[in-house]
């Protein structure tokens, strides 16, 4: 036996990022990794087999964070990376000046490292229910190590 201390910087549960679907299974409005980059699928459209291999699946999908089109062609017998994507509500407590927003969660803590997001729409609403004193609640979408806030729902009264 050693009297090294083993130091781990890793603070994570190893639990992977991904998890191997096959292709013939992916369904429209599942989610998929295209180029390194989680995606809702749109549309898949299944070829026939030819003469020397196997069926393969076109999927057309959009980036979950930066809204991109993107398009993969797989043989419907191989396995995919899907990845798992967790949506999380939480209550917004502050805007800062610098962009980055406030958030309680559920267990009474804050999170502080998401900023606003970059859809106009939803920023402007965020702000707007924030300075009318509504409990704004924003939902959180999470997926390959990313975050980023993808709805905004006021719930209650101003002051």
């Amino acid at each position: 036996m050693s009297d090294e201390e083993h130091h781990f910087e890793s603070s994570d549960a190893g639990a992977s990022k991904t998890y191997p679907q096959q292709a013939g299974n992916i369904r429209k409005g599942g989610h998929i990794v295209i180029k390194g980059r989680p995606c809702k699928v749109v549309e898949v459209s299944t070829s026939k087999t030819g003469k020397h291999g196997h069926a393969k699946c076109h999927f057309v999908a959009i980036d979950i964070f930066t809204a991109k089109k993107l398009e993969d062609i797989v043989p419907s017998s191989h396995n995919c990376d899907v990845p798992h994507v967790n949506r999380v509500d939480y209550q917004l407590i502050d805007i800062s000046e610098d962009g980055f927003v406030s958030l309680l969660t559920d267990s009474g803590g804050t999170k502080d490292d998401l900023k606003l997001p970059t859809d106009d729409a939803l920023s402007a609403q965020m702000k707007s229910g924030f300075e009318e004193g509504k409990d704004v609640v924003v939902s959180v979408m999470a997926s390959m190590g990313e975050e980023q806030i993808c709805a905004v729902k006021e719930v209650g009264g101003g002051k």
